[in-house]
């Protein structure tokens, strides 16, 4: 499958990429630096499509396709993975919400998440919890007119800045046994123990650990069905899948054309370091990569916009995408030799962040059984 924009794809990418060079660039480098994130760039780049673009017209959505909207993370990935992230992390509360929201949590919850006026983070992972999500341990329990809940969260990108999450518990009700559900946990009415956790990767996101104990969760911010969870969050695996696959291929390619620019102006030896036959099969060795990491992007995008079983492609797509973007910054950073090292040039903090894909929504490995699961027919899971 070979992949050409059409009109409107064409002028939305170039109108987003005008935006990222002249509004998003300059600023990266201090706030990476400082760990902090620039919010207001979510609500500039809402009309871009970048915050609900998704969703119908009747919910302010932009009704795009996945090939656009893989378009879009692609550009993200380009200019700062962070970014890409919290968009990542922002739309996926804003479907569940357009999905599973009765009325009044979409006016308290959805509106203003689409404004950009409230913050979210989805807490899923626990500090024994990773990939196997339905071994999520967090306890709610019914008491009367609230749910309390007990455990802790880790990994929680945007924990530190939200004001509210979407958070997954095991459930016990005269209804429900220890199934999983999610609930809508504000800080300000549902106060929980927040601790900033630092990383080397996606230094502007606000990973935390959440600590509930004995958080009393208004019954009415039951998000959905009790017991529901497990399914509904697996349905939305591919879509990440994707997502993140495509901003791995940004970030990608931004070292790539890093790389290029200086092998044409770097000299040694009297002549520019592009002549000389290594660093040209460095380059070439990029270019490959990235190429088919867009074109397996794209593939999953496409089954996506087809309806067809999306599993297999988007697995591929998140495991291949990952896992060359970060070969390609590590050849970058050969190329740029002590200057990949800087923190002041893009390169170094490429190489970090592009590490980073390879571990949410399902690490290489699980990528690698679940597609081995799809081309045998029997599971290597236990």
């Amino acid at each position: 499958m070979y992949f050409v924009a059409d009109a409107d794809q064409e002028m939305l990418r170039d109108s987003v990429r005008r935006f990222m060079k002249s509004e998003v660039a300059p600023i990266v480098s201090e706030h990476d630096k400082a760990k902090t994130f620039p919010f207001e760039l979510l609500k500039a780049l809402t009309p871009f499509g970048y915050i609900g673009g998704r969703l119908p017209e009747s919910l302010g959505g932009m009704e795009l396709d996945a090939m656009s909207w893989a378009m879009l993370m692609e550009e993200a990935g380009y200019t700062w993975l962070s970014l890409r992230t919290m968009f990542n992390i922002t739309n996926a509360a804003i479907n569940k919400l357009a999905a599973e929201a009765n009325e009044e949590q979409k006016e308290r919850f959805l509106k203003p998440l689409m404004a950009s006026e409230r913050r979210v983070f989805n807490a899923i992972s626990e500090p024994g919890t990773g990939s196997n999500i339905a071994q999520v341990q967090t306890r709610a329990d019914l008491q009367g007119d609230h749910y309390v809940l007990n455990g802790r969260k880790l990994w929680i990108t945007n924990g530190v800045f939200g004001d509210f999450g979407i958070v997954v518990a095991r459930t016990f009700s005269p209804d429900c046994d220890g199934q999983l559900s999610t609930f809508l946990v504000e800080r300000d009415v549902s106060p929980y123990e927040v601790r900033p956790v630092d990383t080397m990767v996606l230094r502007s996101t606000g990973t935390a650990e959440l600590n509930f104990d004995n958080v009393k969760v208004p019954r009415e911010n039951l998000l959905g069905e009790e017991g529901t969870a497990l399914k509904k969050m697996l349905k939305g695996l591919d879509g990440a899948r994707v997502n993140i696959a495509m901003g791995a291929v940004g970030a990608a390619q931004a070292a790539l054309d890093l790389s290029i620019d200086h092998a044409r102006t770097r000299t040694q030896f009297g002549r520019p370091i592009g002549s000389f036959q290594l660093v040209q099969k460095l380059i070439v060795d990029m270019t490959v990569r990235v190429e088919a990491a867009r074109a397996l992007g794209l593939r999953a995008a496409a089954a996506l916009d087809s309806g067809r079983d999306a599993r297999t492609a988007a697995s591929i797509a998140k495991l291949y995408a990952t896992e060359a973007a970060h070969e390609v910054a590590s050849m970058a950073l050969q190329v740029h030799g002590g200057l990949g090292y800087a923190t002041d040039y893009p390169i170094e903090r490429i190489f970090r962040d592009t590490r980073g894909g390879t571990i949410p929504e399902g690490t290489t490995e699980v990528q690698t059984l679940i597609v081995g699961r799809e081309i045998l027919g029997m599971s290597a899971i236990v």
